[in-house]
């Protein structure tokens, strides 16, 4: 790094917000956070805060990628780490190990990542959000992590999740502490998270009520039958449990490795829409 480089870094970062700013992007890792929810959080206007995004940015010390509607900012860290190795470069007359911490947090030879990995939110809805939904979200969240935000609802949703689902899950390992069952009006406000996908669990040909979430985020029916409505033993119960589990860990398997990135929004509606079809999704 040269010294003027280092120079506009330190700069960039020689004011309180900013550095918030840092603090705050570094703590979401690769994921990365909206502008808004950074606004937010930091309780900045619009216009102040893109201004402290720009430095930040000039200074290749933050990157942005663009998800849909929005620009995901996350922290630069082979830029980071490159300015504060610039101070440690020449350190204590050819023994840079006196500089302890600092050298052996910011190496010289890191490898540079220039690209940021965009995150898509996901809503999986269904009527009473406490068997498939939940299912979904848990197994997004844990075959999904740092690509995939996972969250579900329900159009009239229970009191409690289904105890066998929820031991379902954690017998394979699943995170259960945040699953409740929630309404999808939550997921509608000015200030709630904008979904890139909705996808709708209810077994519509039964009649059940799915919500409308109407045409920003791109939308799919998987219909799946609803546990809550089995008639059965409770062997023949638990092995409904374990058909559906499986039944949404493979759709989601195929869906987290779709080229995003090649694809355009016709056709990752078209893909969504074949891994809901019956006739020819993974069973």
């Amino acid at each position: 790094m040269e010294s003027k480089q280092a120079a506009t870094g330190f700069s960039a970062l020689a004011q309180e917000t900013r550095l918030d700013l840092m603090r705050l992007l570094a703590s979401r890792g690769a994921s990365g956070m909206a502008a808004g929810e950074i606004a937010a959080a930091l309780e900045q206007p619009p216009s102040t805060l893109s201004f402290h995004l720009t430095q930040l940015e000039q200074a290749q010390l933050i990157q942005s990628v663009r998800r849909g509607r929005q620009l995901i900012y996350s922290v630069r860290f082979f830029g980071l780490r490159a300015l504060f190795g610039f101070l440690t470069e020449t350190c204590c007359a050819g023994r840079p190990e006196l500089s302890g911490d600092l050298a052996r947090l910011f190496p010289n030879d890191l490898p540079e990542q220039d690209s940021m990995t965009a995150t898509f939110n996901v809503l999986f809805l269904c009527t009473h959000n406490s068997a498939r939904s939940l299912m979904a979200q848990a197994i997004l969240e844990k075959v999904g992590r740092g690509k995939f935000n996972a969250y579900s609802a329900g159009s009239h949703p229970a009191r409690a999740p289904m105890p066998e689902v929820i031991a379902k899950l954690k017998a394979l390992g699943h995170d259960v502490s945040g699953l409740h069952c929630k309404s999808w009006n939550q997921f509608t406000g000015p200030d709630a998270p904008q979904m890139d996908f909705v996808i709708t669990l209810c077994d519509t040909l039964h009649g059940q009520d799915c919500p409308d979430v109407g045409d920003n985020p791109i939308t799919a029916a998987w219909p799946l039958p609803d546990p809550a409505k089995f008639k059965g033993t409770p062997a023949e119960h638990a092995t409904m449990i374990n058909e559906l589990y499986g039944m949404i860990r493979r759709r989601l398997e195929i869906f987290i490795n779709l080229p995003y990135a090649s694809l355009d929004r016709m056709a990752l509606k078209k893909r969504l829409a074949e891994l809901g079809d019956s006739r020819r999704a993974p069973v």
